[in-house]
């Protein structure tokens, strides 16, 4: 594929994301309250599924399984459980792995 192919590409899924989004926020919606029940739980559907790749067969280390990223992925989840703060899950998780790294 050339470059205009790409492009094209990418403008026309941003339209038709844009178009689809829109189509709800455009009118009033009155959405069940089971359907925004649901809904609240959609970024903590998505975000493993977008974190666990990054933590099971990174790229840095060509695929291979790495015990710090093991160990930070770990210690950001019980710090998130234990202090339900997203921040301090984060900097926890930060703060572990490049301690791992150094260490191993």
């Amino acid at each position: 594929m050339n470059t205009a192919e790409i492009w094209i590409i990418i403008i026309g899924l941003g339209i038709g994301t844009f178009l689809l989004r829109y189509s709800f926020l455009a009118r009033e919606v009155a959405f069940p309250e089971w359907a925004r029940r649901l809904l609240r739980y959609t970024s903590v559907a998505v975000l493993p599924g977008l974190v666990a790749p990054m933590v099971l067969w990174p790229e840095a280390t060509g695929g291979a399984v790495d015990p710090a990223r093991l160990g930070a992925a770990a210690v950001t989840v019980a710090a998130g459980i234990w202090a339900r703060s997203t921040f301090i899950a984060i900097l926890a998780g930060g703060v572990t792995f490049y301690t791992l790294l150094w260490a191993l």
